[in-house]
């Protein structure tokens, strides 16, 4: 969402951009712990480099980390306010979604990666980042694998910002190629967080499956200091009115 545009990325270069200011997607899976990253130095525009230290799971280095800053996130020193320019933390927060086009749920998953401007704060009205709109959902025992959600940039924000909206339900047929896709190995791969380029052809969807018990997405703090375990909800059911 560099720039404040949709852009499908491939091997690190460009396929093509979407001037509309929303995306109507299907959230098939995502990462359960929201992951850091650590770059030392100053960032550099066209520049792909790996970071100095990362966390899969937002509380200790990876052991393959070239650089480890400490040796859990919470008590690291990049990870106080301040670290980073401004007010702000060196390691940064994001989290990875896996999600299919809504006008294309039988094409390819792929990979949604959200900063912590998309992820944490509160909900104003119907405008609601990741974790609110998770919650949203949850407070109703609805999975967002159930329906369709618009994400839509937050027009008044400095830096690229998404908000997530419900829009409509799927249809039985389009729930049962989700239930599929949930746990097709793209789509495991989507959030699986990895500091390699990819260089593969995208892997070709796994055969069906029992269908698996829908899940919201994770929720978690309301700030950019929590990283709690998601708590697991039931399956949507489709009498609640939550598509407005």
């Amino acid at each position: 969402i560099k720039g404040g545009v949709f852009r499908l990325m491939a091997d690190g270069k460009e396929i093509t951009s979407i001037d509309d200011r929303h995306l109507d997607v299907v959230i098939v899976n995502a990462a359960s712990k929201i992951s850091r990253t650590y770059y030392e130095g100053t960032y550099e525009e066209g520049v792909s480099k790996a970071p100095d230290c990362w966390s899969a799971d937002g509380e200790k280095p990876d052991p393959t980390a070239d650089n480890p800053q400490g040796n859990d996130c919470a008590s690291c020193p990049m990870n106080v306010k301040g670290s980073g320019q401004g007010e702000s933390k060196a390691c940064r927060f994001s989290q990875r979604l896996a999600v299919v086009l809504a006008n294309d749920i039988s094409g390819d998953v792929m990979q949604l990666t959200l900063a912590a401007t998309s992820i944490f704060g509160k909900e104003e009205g119907d405008k609601r980042p990741l974790q609110a709109y998770a919650r949203y959902l949850a407070a109703q025992s609805v999975s967002p694998e159930t329906l369709v959600t618009r994400l839509r940039f937050d027009t008044k924000a400095a830096v690229p910002k998404l908000f997530f909206q419900p829009v409509r339900w799927l249809e039985d047929d389009e729930f049962e190629i989700v239930a599929e896709k949930s746990q097709s190995a793209s789509a495991k791969q989507a959030i699986t967080m990895t500091v390699a380029k990819a260089t593969d052809k995208p892997l070709q969807l796994e055969g069906a499956k029992p269908t698996p018990k829908a899940k919201p997405a994770p929720v978690e703090s309301d700030t950019d200091d929590g990283v709690d375990e998601p708590e697991k909800r039931k399956p949507a059911v489709k009498a609640s009115a939550v598509p407005q």
